[in-house]
């Protein structure tokens, strides 16, 4: 079984945006499709996917924080397994629910379940969470990432 990259090798240059405005949830995972797209992880294809996913199931997870990706369907539009953070220091309303960080992601094949999973291993640590919520520096990013079982 080939070794899993860590979280932090997922992310490209330029994929940890901490000073992000959005006016809605779709404009929010649009931003976080785009990153992806800039980041050479998905086809343009792939944002759209991302929205139409949003609006059958939320991605909300808790904490602020929001994991948006595409479903299966849209599978052909991925690269290269990634992942993207950015931060709302504003907050976005997400159905009723206030959202600072979206980290958006894309993974070959059903590797998204793996994926969010370990992201979600990672936000239940202590204090994981509010340390990506309030960082300034995407070096705190990094680290916080870092923590993944896997890395």
């Amino acid at each position: 079984m080939p070794r899993r990259k860590p979280l932090p090798e997922l992310l490209a240059e330029g994929s940890i945006r901490l000073d992000c405005r959005a006016s809605d949830r779709d404009d929010a995972i649009r931003q976080a499709g785009e990153a992806l797209v800039e980041a050479g992880a998905v086809d343009p294809t792939y944002v759209d996917a991302m929205l139409e996913r949003e609006r059958s199931v939320s991605t909300y997870v808790g904490e602020s924080v929001a994991f948006p990706h595409a479903t299966l369907a849209e599978a052909d539009a991925v690269q290269r397994d990634a992942i993207v953070v950015l931060r709302f220091p504003d907050g976005v309303d997400w159905d009723g629910n206030r959202v600072v960080v979206v980290i958006g992601l894309a993974a070959l094949g059903r590797g998204h379940i793996g994926l969010l999973s370990r992201l979600a291993a990672v936000l239940l640590e202590p204090g994981k969470a509010e340390v990506i919520r309030s960082a300034v520096t995407p070096a705190a990013v990094y680290e916080a990432l870092g923590s993944d079982p896997d890395s």
